[in-house]
């Protein structure tokens, strides 16, 4: 690979990396700040991803939508549905913990996924949405510099709502529910409604990372959704960067992205019989360094500061 093959694919992967970043700043949201166990990363992914798909690319006979609307129009709009979703799915499990939140939210992705997969006449089915318009294309053209910068202004977005809400009174009571529920019900504070504002709130910035997902690669489909990929993924970054932390949830971004990309480089090189093995060697690789970081360094790279 020359240099200029390199600089491209560094690009490509810190993009990427930031796209993942914005998810798990939500994610740090609903576990790192309100100790939620959401499963159900992929469903709220995808919401936003379809909704932006929808709103921006050209009219076409076989589908709704395609209202060539701005890109701008399409990233609001993909929180401010992924919000709602959030909303209705919380509201339905605010009574709901840990594992038993988990499985709720597991089946809300599947549905979502199924729905994506078999609504053609929302989302086109299982032949995805083509003709998204790339990240930044109508402004500056097809430049993966503007690119980076516009994901890397997203996720500077996040992280300071994010920080700024974990440094308010609101934050202080979301980590005053994970720590202590019992006596923050014991003040007089509304457990369920903060739980709910907490899970609408990181769903909505998970949202927005499948808004940027479906920009960067111009066409999304079902199968970008799945639950290795979209969730499975996000909760490793989070855990091996630091939960709690925001600054460790990107660095964790970048760290597990880095690890998956470069393996899958290697795996690549594998003679062809043996490619879907690796595929299935790489999740399990995952899978262990999980289990090492939760024994050996359970607070992450970077753990939270209280």
């Amino acid at each position: 690979m020359d240099m200029g093959g390199l600089l491209n694919y560094a690009i490509f992967f810190a993009t990427f990396a930031g796209i993942f970043a914005v998810v798990a700043l939500g994610l740090n949201v609903q576990w790192g700040l309100s100790g939620q166990f959401n499963f159900g990363i992929a469903g709220f992914f995808a919401v936003g991803s379809y909704t932006t798909a929808i709103l921006t690319s050209e009219p076409v006979a076989t589908r709704i939508g395609g209202f060539d609307l701005p890109i701008v129009v399409g990233l609001i709009a993909a929180m401010i549905l992924s919000a709602l979703v959030a909303w209705a799915v919380g509201w339905v499990t605010a009574g709901l913990r840990t594992d038993y939140l988990a499985i709720a939210t597991i089946g809300v992705a599947e549905c979502i996924r199924l729905i994506v997969k078999n609504e053609d006449w929302l989302t086109n089915g299982v032949r995805g949405i083509p003709g998204i318009p790339r990240l930044a294309a109508d402004w500056f053209g097809p430049s993966p510099w503007i690119m980076l910068l516009l994901v890397a202004a997203c996720v500077i977005f996040a992280y300071a709502a994010i920080e700024a809400a974990r440094a308010s009174p609101w934050g202080r009571l979301q980590l005053a529910i994970r720590e202590n529920e019992r006596g923050a019900t014991a003040a007089g504070k509304n457990i369920a409604r903060a739980r709910l504002e907490a899970f609408v709130f990181g769903a909505a910035f998970m949202g927005l990372g499948g808004a940027l997902y479906a920009h960067l690669f111009g066409f999304i489909s079902p199968e970008a959704f799945g639950p290795n990929f979209s969730t499975f993924l996000v909760w490793v970054m989070l855990i091996a960067g630091g939960s709690g932390n925001n600054k460790g949830a990107i660095l964790g971004s970048f760290v597990i992205w880095l690890i998956w990309s470069g393996t899958e480089i290697l795996t690549n090189r594998l003679p062809v019989e043996y490619v879907n093995q690796a595929g299935a060697l790489r999740l399990l690789l995952i899978g262990l360094l999980v289990q090492v970081v939760l024994i050996y360094r359970p607070q992450g790279l970077l753990p939270e500061k209280l």
